[in-house]
């Protein structure tokens, strides 16, 4: 395992590491571990709002919607007359 040292660390971040960690009841180094290991690991790809969507439709069977058919097109109103 490597080791690594932080110099320059402001007092303000070091007492905000020391509460996080009292708060997960580990100790400061195991705190900052945890943190540098979730901030470099790849994290998963999200789905998109449409695919979740869609995934939860599909436990239950699927949707079927009725899509009207379109409107013929409308010409525009000449007012230059």
């Amino acid at each position: 395992m490597a080791a690594v040292s932080i110099r320059d660390l402001d007092d303000e971040v070091r007492d905000l590491l020391r509460q996080r960690a009292a708060v997960s009841g580990v100790s400061m180094e195991e705190e900052m571990r945890r943190i540098l290991t979730e901030a470099v690991r790849p994290q998963p790809t999200q789905r998109s709002l449409f695919d979740a969507l869609r995934d939860a439709a599909l436990e239950y069977g699927g949707v079927d919607l009725d899509i009207p058919s379109r409107k013929p097109h409308v010409d525009r109103v000449d007012f230059s007359r």
